[in-house]
């Protein structure tokens, strides 16, 4: 690995690679051995158009081959920015049979996040769609050509669709003009590199820290770390050839990628399905077409999909497991959520920066419902400390340190960040504030930074919205510290409501009768028609706060 500050020790990588954890093969490398394994099984649908193994491998060669001809090689880094369809994953396997590096944007990245990227990326090209969600990302990539310079790194931009009269932009079909036969390899033919030279151990690919403050830090994922990531999620789900995984959330996140999400079904030898959307109409219509067995939420959507799943005119019959992660589920949520849909829940809590939990198919209800998982793999090292970073017991909250087999060393050029964001013995210390149990399950608290400090009583926001959502006319809830001087802070409750709205002595009532102590009650409510999200899809805690300033 390359631009972090830390790496795996030689002691830790010969005894991942002796437990199988890696296996030395690249990402170009697998897509290679699945089209011979499984060349004439479908393996993505994106709405009528299908692809079996072998022409999803023929495909990859193809952009390969195009994007060679712009002269992007091992280790050159591309931002791609693309909503939910089957060229993202076209280009992704594309870079790499080049040994080239995604970097994974979000769809509602706009000019400071996309710019920031491509600096620190030192990206020489960009994807992007033509338009999505009525946004025009021409328009964008221009403000960022623009603002970069002529010493930028940035040498071509790639649209999907209509690149407009720019001869700047690059059409996406144009990478595929070449015939597989003048690609870089064929699956036919064998000639040529699976992966550009890259070794197991190289980056693969870019992710983004999820964070709701700031710009994301790029963390560094090679080919032998993230293959495990998706292949020990796809054991715990028993994921196998009869898989139909449904990509709801954006491809790009980790969670819908890896988890075991994309990858993982590929990997398995089963089909991906990708939605356009997260509605729940859309995606039952895909589950009833294609026989969808998974799929993968974050909270806010599940009531919508609770509440068509009720309407009664859906045939939801071949799903049998939804993951839902991204933030905390509430309990009584979890335990709606499987007879409402006739499925099994799966609570899953992880990071881009590697750990990764689940609930297993075969834990007890409570713990399905009341916690976030255990660590995937047996050679996953947690810890949980006090302020002072010494171990706390189980049951006591405090921070999660981890460190293992897919979990990160070093933010991506990072490296004073880095000083304080690793222990010395290489521990990533995640800011999630958690209570582990005697079986290994984590119960997610909050965040470190997600707290706030009321006359010197901490309020935890995650307890308080937890038991908010179970006012029966509250759908979704957000807490806010925002400066008082009498308090230091005091607790904003933005609530999203079916119907009226409960007035701040009804909510305080409420959360007494649910036993929460008097100082965690809201000191105001907001009712707001929605919550902001941030680009990966959780609830912008910042933008919120800053709101409440400018009243």
């Amino acid at each position: 690995m390359t631009d972090t500050q830390q790496t795996w020790s030689e002691t830790e990588s010969a005894r991942y690679r002796a437990a199988g954890h890696w296996q030395g093969v690249t990402f170009g490398t697998r897509l290679r051995r699945a089209a011979a394994g499984h060349g004439g099984r479908v393996a993505l649908v994106d709405g009528d158009r299908r692809w079996t193994y072998a022409e999803l491998d023929t495909e990859a060669d193809r952009v390969a081959g195009g994007l060679r001809g712009l002269g992007i090689g091992r280790g050159d880094r591309v931002v791609v920015q693309l909503p939910n369809c089957a060229e993202f994953v076209f280009i992704w396997f594309g870079l790499q049979r080049l040994g080239a590096v995604p970097v994974h944007a979000m769809p509602g990245h706009r000019n400071r996040e996309m710019g920031h990227l491509v600096r620190v990326a030192e990206a020489v090209a960009c994807v992007v769609p033509d338009r999505h969600a009525r946004f025009d990302h021409r328009e964008l990539m221009h403000e960022v050509w623009a603002e970069q310079g002529p010493g930028g790194s940035l040498r071509h931009v790639v649209v999907v669709g209509d690149p407009g009269p720019d001869p700047g932009f690059v059409p996406f079909e144009a990478l595929r003009a070449e015939p597989p036969s003048t690609s870089t390899s064929t699956s036919g033919s064998g000639s040529g590199s699976d992966d550009g030279g890259a070794d197991p151990g190289d980056v693969a690919l870019l992710l983004l820290s999820g964070g709701t403050t700031g710009l994301p830090k790029l963390i560094p994922r090679t080919h032998d770390d993230y293959a495990y990531n998706a292949r020990a999620c796809a054991q715990v789900c028993a994921l196998d050839s009869e898989t139909v995984y449904l990509a709801v959330l954006p491809i790009g996140f980790n969670f819908t990628f890896a988890c075991p999400g994309v990858l993982g079904t590929l990997m398995a030898g089963g089909t991906v399905v990708v939605a356009p959307d997260p509605s729940p109409q859309t995606a039952f219509a895909l589950v009833e077409r294609e026989g969808v067995t998974l799929t993968s939420l974050t909270p806010p959507l599940v009531p919508h999909w609770t509440d068509e799943a009720a309407s009664g005119s859906w045939d939801l019959g071949s799903l049998t497991l939804v993951q839902v992660g991204g933030a905390r589920l509430p309990e009584d949520q979890a335990r709606t959520l499987g007879p409402a849909l006739g499925v099994t829940v799966q609570q899953v809590f992880g990071m881009a920066e590697g750990l990764i939990n689940l609930t297993r198919l075969d834990d007890p209800e409570d713990l399905v419902c009341a916690t976030q998982g255990r660590p995937v793999s047996p050679d996953d090292e947690v810890l949980v400390v006090d302020s002072e970073g010494r171990p706390v017991p189980d049951g006591t909250p405090g921070e999660l340190l981890t460190r293992g087999p897919y979990t990160l060393r070093g933010y991506y050029r990072a490296e004073e960040h880095n000083r304080t964001a690793f222990t010395p013995d290489g521990y990533y210390r995640s800011g999630d504030v958690v209570r582990r149990l005697p079986t290994g399950h984590l119960v997610v608290v909050g965040r470190i930074k997600d707290q706030i400090n009321r006359g010197g009583e901490k309020i935890a926001a995650v307890e308080v919205e937890e038991q908010l959502l179970t006012h029966p006319a509250i759908t979704a809830a957000a807490l806010v510290g925002v400066p008082d001087e009498r308090w230091g802070e005091r607790s904003v409750a933005f609530v999203v409501c079916a119907g009226a709205a409960p007035g701040a002595r009804e909510v305080a009532a409420h959360l007494k009768e649910r036993g929460l102590a008097g100082y965690k009650t809201p000191d105001e409510i907001v009712r707001v028609p929605g919550l902001p999200l941030t680009a990966v899809g959780k609830v912008d805690k910042a933008a919120l706060a800053q709101e409440l300033l400018r009243r």
